[in-house]
């Protein structure tokens, strides 16, 4: 079942669902819309003000501005907004772990003409999922590799850094 507005609003009322940095006007009647935080494009430093230029035929990466907390009975499904889509971007979303808790690193494919992508614009939605019943183990219990993550996290914790 995937949570309306309405559910969203009261799971977080009592504490059970935490979007950090959370706004009204980007909540959807079956979601919540994220919005960049930081934007990488491909080797250059991440940028966090202002608008990034994406060139065409070009990998980037987005942070979110919202740290999710998921409780150990929903999941969340990530898909792009149709804004970027329409321009020629693509990416291949996957769904947030029960228990996950973090900012979102998500990977993205420019493949039309240069756009300009502005630091607070919403980038993709996010719609949460109740599992049929709570998980036995927690993401953080079963790898955890991104828990608590900040920023446009490239590399799980643990992985050597190359620079």
């Amino acid at each position: 079942m995937i949570l309306t507005d309405f559910q969203i609003k009261d799971l977080m009322k009592k504490g059970e669902l935490v979007i950090e940095n959370f706004d009204e006007k980007n909540l959807t009647p079956n979601g919540y819309d994220l919005t960049i935080a930081e934007t990488m494009v491909e080797d250059r430093r991440p940028q966090t003000e202002g608008e990034s230029v994406i060139p065409n035929n070009t990998w980037f990466a987005v942070s979110t501005r919202e740290y999710v907390k998921l409780p150990s009975y929903m999941v969340g499904e990530l898909w792009i907004r149709t804004t970027w889509a329409r321009q020629g971007v693509i990416s291949s979303f996957g769904l947030i772990d029960a228990g996950f808790e973090g900012d979102l690193t998500l990977s993205a494919y420019n493949t039309h003409k240069e756009i300009e992508m502005p630091i607070g614009d919403r980038f993709a939605q996010m719609c949460l999922v109740l599992l049929s019943e709570e998980s036995e183990k927690q993401y953080s219990e079963r790898s955890g590799n991104y828990q608590g993550q900040r920023g446009v996290t490239l590399q799980r914790k643990g992985d050597k850094n190359d620079d």
